[in-house]
């Protein structure tokens, strides 16, 4: 994976992400040497986020299968998510 640094994004705009683009899907942005940032496509970013939505659907759907739902009031649920 490409890696820009803080610098060099600085000094060089968004250039230098766009650049590395080119070659791989996915570029970190390091600040003081350290990993921050990870800056993609927004066509990737898009289908990632697909893909959990999918997966949180998926997940959803068999918690109600499994029985694994509650059903309350609002009332009820209030309480219930702010009791200590």
């Amino acid at each position: 994976m490409n890696t820009v640094t803080a610098n060099e994004l600085k000094t060089k705009g968004i250039s230098a992400v766009e650049t590395r683009l080119k070659d791989d899907e996915e570029v970190i942005i390091s600040v003081r040497g350290k990993d921050r940032y990870v800056v993609m496509d927004l066509d990737k970013y898009a289908r990632l986020r697909e893909y959990e939505l999918t997966v949180a659907l998926q997940e959803a759907r068999a918690d109600v299968e499994a029985d694994r739902t509650i059903s309350e009031s609002v009332t009820e649920h209030m309480q219930r998510v702010t009791d200590d």
